[in-house]
C-alpha cells in the first residue's frame, strides 16, 4: 500500500476493501490514532485493538469500555456498527484534531507552568546568592575574622598551616610577627622554640630568624668593625643559605694581618664553613689548616677538616681529624651528630662507602647507619 498523507485519498483508495497496511505506523494512521504512543507499539492495548478492528473481529466488552474511557467515541461507534466507514473517517479525524488542539493548549500551559517555576527558581538563587554575598562581606569587615585570615596566612607563610595547640597558638603567633616584621627573637623565645614549640621551628622560621640575626651582626660589625661581629653574622648566613653573602663579607677582611691568634683561628675556621658550604673543599681544607696552626688546642678547625674529608670520601683522613677534635674537648655527640648530617646529605655511592667505614670503626657506636634513609639536615 502506496502511504498518503491525505487521509481521504487513503480512505477512497481503500474503500471496500479493508486493507489497512501491514505496519503498526500504517494502521495507526488509518483508524486517526497516530497522535497516541500506544498505537505503534505492539502489546498495548490500543494496539490489539486496532489490529481486531483491521481483521474484522468483534471487540471484547473490555476494549469497548477502554475506548470510552479513552475519548476514542468514533472507533467505539463503529466498532458497535453504529457508524459506517466514511463516517467513523470523518469523526474520528474530528476527535483528533480536537486531542491535538487540547495537547497543544496543555503543551502551552505547562511551557508556561514551567517557565513561571524557572522564574521562581531564578528569583530564589539571586536572593540566596545576594544574601550570601553580603554575609561574606559583613565577615570580612569583621575585625575578628580580619584577624583570623591575617594569622592564617602568617602561618601558611613560615610553613605552620595546619593545627596549632591552643597552649602554644599565642606564643608561636607573636614570634611569628616578629620575625615577619624584621625583629629579634629572644633568648626565651629561641628557647620556646627549641623545647615546647619544637614542632612549629619549621624550616622557613629557622631560616628567617637567621636571617634576621645574621643581619644584624652584619650591621653591628660595619658600625664597630668588631670582628666577632662578622663571625657571628657569617654563622648565621650560613644558617639560612646565604653562604655566599658570608663568603664576601669575610673576603674584605685583612685576616692575615691580625695580630690575635684566637681571632685569627676564629675567622679562618669560619670562613673555612663558608667555603665548605659552596663546595669549595680545597679551600676549606687551608683554612681550617691554618686555624688550627694558630690554636692547636682548638677543636673546631679539627672538626671543619674532619666534615671536608667524610665529605670527599676520605675517610681515614676524616676520623683522624674527629678523634683530634675529640681530644681536644668536642663531645662524641657533637661528632656523630656531625657524621649523621653528612651521612643524610650524600648521595647513595658516598653513603655506601661511608657505612662501610663507620660500622668497621665502631658497629655499636654508629649502629644507626644500618637503617637510616636519606633526608635534609640543617647545616651544623
Amino acid at each position: 500500500m502506496r502511504f498518503y498523507s491525505n487521509k481521504k485519498v487513503l480512505i477512497e483508495t481503500n474503500k471496500g476493501t479493508n486493507h489497512v497496511g501491514n505496519s503498526w505506523s500504517d494502521r495507526a494512521f488509518y483508524y486517526s490514532v497516530d497522535d497516541l504512543p500506544g498505537a505503534h507499539s505492539p502489546a498495548t492495548r490500543l494496539a490489539t485493538i486496532l489490529e481486531r478492528l483491521q481483521q474484522g473481529l468483534p471487540l471484547t466488552p473490555m476494549a469497548l469500555t477502554y475506548l470510552e474511557r479513552q475519548g476514542l467515541l468514533a472507533m467505539h461507534r463503529h466498532a458497535t456498527g453504529g457508524s459506517t466507514s466514511d463516517e467513523f473517517h470523518k469523526d474520528a479525524n474530528a476527535e483528533q484534531i480536537q486531542r491535538k488542539q487540547e495537547a497543544e493548549a496543555l503543551r502551552i500551559v505547562k511551557e508556561a507552568e514551567q517557565k513561571k517555576q524557572e522564574i521562581a527558581r531564578q528569583a530564589q538563587i539571586k536572593l540566596a546568592q545576594g544574601r550570601a554575598k553580603a554575609a561574606r562581606q559583613a565577615l570580612e569587615q569583621d575585625p575578628k575574622y580580619i584577624a583570623k585570615m591575617r594569622n592564617k596566612k602568617l602561618r601558611a607563610s613560615y610553613g605552620l598551616d595546619f593545627f596549632i595547640e591552643q597552649h602554644c597558638f599565642a606564643t608561636l603567633m607573636d614570634i611569628l610577627r616578629q620575625v615577619d616584621t624584621g625583629k629579634r627573637l629572644t633568648e626565651k623565645d629561641i628557647v620556646w622554640l627549641s623545647t615546647d614549640g619544637e614542632e612549629y621551628y619549621s624550616d622557613a622560621l629557622r631560616s628567617a630568624y637567621h636571617q634576621i640575626e645574621a643581619e644584624f651582626y652584619d650591621n653591628q660589625f660595619k658600625k664597630s668593625q668588631d670582628l666577632w661581629m662578622a663571625i657571628n653574622a657569617s654563622s648565621h648566613y650560613r644558617k639560612c643559605d646565604k653562604a655566599r653573602v658570608a663568603d664576601i663579607l669575610l673576603s674584605d677582611i685583612a685576616i692575615e694581618k691580625n695580630k690575635y691568634p684566637k681571632l685569627k683561628s676564629a675567622l679562618f675556621t669560619t670562613h673555612g664553613g663558608v667555603k665548605r658550604d659552596l663546595k669549595q673543599k680545597d679551600e676549606a681544607i687551608k683554612l681550617g689548616e691554618k686555624a688550627h696552626l694558630l690554636m692547636n688546642n682548638d677543636f673546631r678547625p679539627c672538626t671543619l677538616i674532619g666534615a671536608v674529608y667524610m665529605e670527599t670520601g676520605c675517610y681515614s683522613l676524616g676520623q683522624e681529624w674527629y678523634d683530634k677534635a675529640v681530644a681536644r674537648g668536642a663531645s662524641e655527640r657533637t661528632i656523630d651528630s656531625d657524621l649523621r648530617s653528612i651521612f643524610m646529605r650524600a648521595d647513595k655511592a658516598l653513603q655506601y662507602e661511608m657505612r662501610a667505614h663507620l660500622l668497621k670503626v665502631d658497629p655499636d657506636r654508629y649502629h644507626w647507619v644500618k637503617n637510616s634513609n636519606p633526608r635534609r639536615y640543617a647545616k651544623s
